[in-house]
């Protein structure tokens, strides 16, 4: 990778928020086919907001990660795999339908990694369903249940579906809310949107987009598909197997995600999907690839060390007869002799936060410079912050640059507009758009709301945030990168090492135990306290636990 890596090209300048002008430029270049690799979850999340801010006139399709753990007994979130299906049949459907008009594709690194069932799979598997149409109750109910919907009583997540007489309510990836369907018999009078905890509706459309909740399905064939190749990786099937039983009834099962590769004759990356796009990669995202390959590896070598079938020699996970057979990790996952194929296949343009100097002539710099923290001020008590943030931003004024704050919501920046008001910064003024920052007077400091943990500079824009004024700090991010790191060396954790519960404190770690919930086996992270008392912590829960003495235990 490191040969490769060389011979990308170097963009310089590409801080955080800077990065997404970046973005929006090159997807404009390229006609909308642009794919953007970030680090993880949170990188995505705050490029999605940035452009959504920077640049609303680009649209953005976002193609998260699962949100469980390699060789998890959990499926992924429903909200999850709605936003992974709506971005697949977009992307599969380019060309096709007139209705896709993305710009910008954003992914990150576990997602990149995992392999995706291939653009055939998705032909001709959206219905469209408008006034007029025909719909019979029973056989939508069935079709729904094959490709992953769940039936509910009441309909409050994406993925689920509800019948109350001539009502037919589903919450279908691609939406925001979900749609009632209104029937006069079999025929369809209206479509309605409604607000899932109100049950009330908001509006009505005139046309509803049905598209498949699952990346795999229960259909006869997908069956059939599954149990050869299951046979065919762990031989006879023997006692009891709760997945191979409910997959051959044709019912869901928790964590059968897991064994995708098995529902399909073969599957594809996401850059398939996205065949000529421009690529551009995070800062260090190499080193975040290598990461994630060895928290694959660890997983898989847990769960076969425990699995006698896949040559494991001692008992574990699959204790208490719950079964788990992993399937090898390159049947789901990229290698790395895989991820350097890949990007020896794409042009690609790496991105840094810092000035392209001395980087060689595949080097650009795209002028994004790190703004002031205002730290200094702040640690010496007979100096006034605002004060100093009055005089730097008449600085930027009389440099031609346009003065921005952002805060980290609309209650602080109320609160932030305030504090600037009293101390005599009449000129400052809330704006919500990017174009209204624009447009805005030279000596206005707008008052934006944007999740960004740092400010920055560009020729005509001096952005601060909220954190870099008055050092705040966003205790989300701190805690999800906690919860990162942990799951990084959460299989190298040792019988009596000491761990942080979030709530109840010090406790003894006592290994993985899986415990019968609902029917279904899940595994648990074990804790000891005082007195014998035992605490199980869900691994999707996992968050909630660090080791104790680590940087952010705290």
């Amino acid at each position: 990778m490191g040969k490769r890596e060389d011979r990308d090209k170097i963009i310089g300048g590409a801080l955080e928020g800077v990065d997404a002008m970046l973005l929006a430029e090159r997807a404009r270049a390229s006609k909308g086919r642009h794919l953007h690799i970030a680090s993880d979850d949170i990188r995505l999340k705050t490029l999605n907001e940035c452009l959504a801010f920077f640049a609303p006139d680009v649209s953005v399709l976002t193609f998260p990660a699962w949100d469980c753990l390699p060789y998890d007994r959990v499926s992924p979130h429903a909200d999850v795999v709605a936003r992974r299906m709506d971005t697949l049949l977009r992307l599969a459907a380019v060309g096709r339908d007139a209705e896709v008009g993305f710009t910008v594709v954003l992914t990150t690194v576990s997602a990149i990694l995992q392999r995706v069932p291939p653009i055939s799979s998705f032909r001709g598997v959206v219905r469209e369903i408008k006034a007029g149409s025909n719909l019979q109750l029973e056989g939508l109910a069935s079709e729904l249940t094959l490709s992953g919907y769940q039936r509910a009583g009441q309909v409050m997540e994406p993925g689920e579906f509800a019948i109350r007489g001539g009502l037919f309510d589903l919450f279908p990836p691609g939406y925001d809310d979900p749609v009632r369907i209104d029937l006069f018999g079999d025929q369809v009078e209206s479509l309605r949107v409604f607000d899932p905890f109100s049950q009330r509706t908001t509006g009505t459309i005139k046309s509803l987009r049905l598209k498949p909740m699952s990346e795999l399905s229960l259909s006869r064939d997908a069956i059939e598909r599954f149990r050869t190749g299951y046979r065919e990786l762990f031989g006879s099937i023997s006692g009891q197997d709760p997945l191979y039983e409910a997959i051959s009834e044709g019912r869901k099962y928790p964590g059968m995600e897991h064994w995708l590769p098995l529902f399909h004759p073969g599957l594809d990356t996401l850059v398939a999907y996205v065949p000529e796009a421009t690529v551009t990669f995070d800062h260090q995202l190499d080193e975040s690839v290598k990461a994630r390959l060895e928290l694959i590896s660890d997983y898989y070598e847990n769960r076969r060390l425990a699995d006698p079938v896949s040559g494991g020699s001692k008992l574990g996970l699959g204790e208490g007869g719950a079964v788990y057979h992993p399937i090898p990790p390159d049947r789901l996952f990229l290698n790395e002799t895989d991820w350097g194929r890949l990007v020896n296949s794409l042009s690609v343009e790496r991105l840094i936060p810092y000035e392209a100097v001395d980087l060689g002539q595949s080097s650009q710099d795209f002028g994004g410079r790190p703004g002031k923290d205002f730290s200094d001020i702040r640690a010496q008590p007979n100096l006034n912050v605002i004060d100093a943030f009055r005089d730097y931003a008449s600085e930027h004024r009389q440099q031609g640059r346009k003065v921005v704050l952002a805060a980290q919501s609309v209650g602080s920046r109320k609160r932030l507009l305030g504090i600037l008001q009293d101390q005599g910064l009449v000129s400052a003024k809330t704006v919500d758009s990017f174009k209204s920052v624009r447009a805005e007077h030279a000596t206005t400091v707008s008052l934006i709301v944007l999740g960004l943990g740092r400010g920055f500079l560009t020729e005509d824009l001096a952005l601060i945030t909220e954190q870099d004024l008055l050092g705040e700090r966003q205790s989300r991010r701190v805690r999800r990168r906690q919860a990162e790191a942990f799951l990084a060396d959460a299989s190298q954790l040792g019988d009596g090492d000491l761990v942080v519960h979030l709530d109840h404190g010090i406790g003894r770690y006592d290994g993985l135990e899986t415990l019968d919930v609902g029917g279904a086996p899940h595994d648990c992270l074990k804790v000891l306290y005082q007195g014998e008392d035992r605490l199980y912590v869900p691994v999707e829960n996992i968050e909630v636990l660090s080791r104790y003495g680590s940087d952010e235990g705290g």
